[in-house]
Parts: structure tokens; C-alpha cells; sequence
């Protein structure tokens, strides 16, 4: 049960880590869009996550209940931020620096919690 958790929370991190990196290469960009590498990286690491509590769950590990219920908020409010606006040729500045906000806000909450 280590292996798969381990290789979920890989894949959450991973995740993660692309819709950051995607928003990154954006940032001198005049326009801004979802591009595929924030669609994959929203997408992987909520489910990624959600597979995590999954495991963690039905092994004997402790579960932050209150971690894991701001987390999943901010990611699910992540998720459908980027998917509402997978289509539109140009992002309001608004909403990507929010989604640049809660995504490092979710790194900051899995860290330092």
C-alpha cells in the first residue's frame, strides 16, 4: 500500500507542477490561456489527490480532515476555473492570476499545515 501511495502522491505533485510550470511560461505572455500542460496538471492532481484520501483512508494512517476538506476546496475551485475556460482564446488577468494564487496557496497548505 506505500507503492501506491507513494506513486499517488508522485503524481499529485506532478500535477501540481504542471499547472504551475503552465501558468509560469504565460507570465510575460499579453494574452493568456489555458494551455494543455494547466488542463492535464488541474485535472491530475485533483484526482490524484482524491486517490490519496482514498488510501490513506482504508490503511491505518491518521487523516487531517480539516487539511484534506481545504485542499480539496481549493483544488476542486482550481479545477473548474481552468476547465471553464479550457475554450477561450484569452484569460482575464483576474482569473489567471487566481488560479496562480490558489495553486500556490494549495502548495502552501500541504506544506506548512
Amino acid at each position: 500500500m506505500t507503492i501506491v501511495q507513494n506513486i499517488l502522491v508522485l503524481l499529485h505533485f506532478l500535477g501540481w507542477a504542471a499547472l504551475f510550470g503552465g501558468m509560469v511560461v504565460q507570465l510575460r505572455e499579453p494574452a493568456k490561456r489555458v494551455n494543455a500542460a494547466m488542463r492535464d496538471g488541474a485535472g491530475t492532481a485533483f484526482l490524484a489527490g482524491l486517490l490519496i484520501v482514498g488510501v490513506l483512508e482504508a490503511g491505518s494512517d491518521p487523516v487531517n480532515n480539516a487539511k484534506i476538506g481545504v485542499k480539496f476546496v481549493i483544488g476542486l475551485v482550481v479545477l473548474v476555473l481552468v476547465m471553464a475556460n479550457v475554450r477561450k482564446e484569452r484569460l482575464k488577468d483576474g482569473v489567471f492570476y487566481g488560479i496562480l494564487g490558489l495553486t500556490v496557496a494549495n502548495m502552501v497548505v500541504a506544506i506548512f499545515w
